[in-house]
């Protein structure tokens, strides 16, 4: 897939591959033992018994996302490694002009790389908040991978069918809140994210993810629609989302 990926992704999305293709032995059940109700529930739905401990996930989705006040629809490839990195590298249009690029957290920190036409700047950034910022998305978007949300640190949530979902990335601990139905299917992640989404400083901000639908790739159950923002579980819900996509291909490494 990498040959389709912007040139200055293609040495990030290598860093995360697995060094070879074969399966990795199945996860054993004991390591759902002594994990919260709610999250057992979960991954115990999404990881029936025999699934391979699958530790990395390459991703394709479509979908829109809120730019300049305006929804643009976006094809997107991405990999993710739970607790160590991801590149999300994505293509939509500006004005009917291409933009491309790429949002990544590793080895090195959090990058931002996105091009006009392939070859004019448009948002380069990096630094300590956007590590920060990126590293909360990845403990996040670790329920991308639930096998690998087993090496997670996990605690009793704040309300029934809640659990929580520690990450320590970067000396700092992420904690994300999973919202669970009766069934275990995964209804809905929320955080409070470092992040500046009103343009008024950076610091700590109400995140969160709807997720609907599930489809079974290599013996996980995954949900495949989601729905993303900022000021989640507040009055301004609806205007802080900025993030619709399908999950169209998963996979698993």
């Amino acid at each position: 897939m990498t040959g389709r990926l912007p040139h200055g992704a293609r040495r990030h999305w290598a860093d995360l591959e697995r060094p070879d293709h074969r399966v990795p032995p199945p996860v054993d059940p004991e390591a759902l033992a002594g994990l919260p109700e709610p999250a057992r529930r979960w991954l115990g739905h999404a990881v029936p018994p025999g699934t391979p401990a699958w530790a990395v996930a390459e991703l394709s989705m479509r979908g829109e996302i809120r730019l300049g006040g305006s929804w643009r629809a976006f094809s997107a490839q991405q990999i993710i490694a739970p607790g160590i990195g991801f590149v999300w590298a994505a293509r939509t249009r500006v004005l009917g002009l291409p933009v491309g690029g790429y949002d990544r957290y590793g080895p090195g920190g959090g990058e931002l790389r996105w091009r006009l036409l392939g070859l004019v700047p448009v948002l380069s950034a990096a630094g300590p908040d956007v590590t920060r910022s990126a590293a909360g998305r990845l403990a996040g978007e670790g329920i991308t991978v639930p096998t690998a949300c087993l090496g997670a640190a996990w605690s009793p949530g704040p309300s029934p069918d809640t659990a929580v979902m520690s990450w320590v990335l970067d000396g700092q601990r992420e904690d994300a809140v999973v919202r669970v139905d009766p069934e275990g299917r995964l209804r809905e992640l929320s955080m409070q994210r470092w992040g500046d989404p009103d343009g008024t400083g950076y610091g700590r901000h109400p995140f969160g993810v709807a997720l609907s639908e599930e489809t079974d790739v290599a013996g996980v159950r995954v949900a495949t629609v989601l729905r993303a923002g900022w000021a989640w579980g507040t009055d301004r819900q609806a205007e802080g989302e900025f993030f619709r996509a399908r999950i169209q291909d998963v996979r698993f490494r």
